[in-house]
């Protein structure tokens, strides 16, 4: 009798930290939330967050306006597509450096592998910005979250 109190303590208490456990996990989600866009490093942020949450529309609206830019309709594609694929990668972003109405804000990108055995690893890269009509756009972002086809002038054979 005395052995069965003791057992159903024990998985009293195993079913209360399981419990607790998710409680934890479902309200300590980080929220990710859109910056002020005023700066370099906002609207790398901003785009890259409209691109994890696919929307591309906003995303869109990130990036410059130069030759040769895609069309709403070949951005998009290009996710959808997966020529540009975000999945299993973090940013990291670090210092920005302004020269005039150019900016390159420095980035740590993340890769992870999709076995449990591997850790991530990081990459160092960067995201080119140009100031046009007061606002900064992206001229270049590194490859997982950007299409090399974008801004390149037409094949003419």
């Amino acid at each position: 009798m005395k052995q069965d109190k003791f057992l159903t303590g024990i998985l009293i208490g195993i079913g209360a930290l399981i419990v607790l456990a998710l409680v934890l996990f479902f309200t300590r989600q980080e929220k990710r939330e859109y910056v002020s866009d005023s700066t370099p490093e906002g609207v790398t942020h901003n785009y890259i967050l409209a691109v994890l949450n696919k929307d591309y529309e906003k995303a869109y609206s990130y990036i410059a306006d130069l030759d040769n830019k895609p069309t709403y309709d070949e951005f998009r594609q290009s996710f959808l597509n997966g020529m540009v694929n975000p999945d299993n990668v973090g940013v990291d972003i670090a210092e920005v450096e302004v020269s005039g109405n150019d900016a390159s804000v420095n980035l740590t990108i993340y890769y992870s592998y999709n076995d449990p055995f591997s850790s991530r690893y990081g990459s160092p890269d960067r995201a080119n910005l140009v100031k046009q009509n007061g606002a900064w756009k992206l001229s270049y972002m590194p490859y997982s979250f950007w299409d090399y086809n974008w801004y390149q002038e037409p094949y003419k054979p």
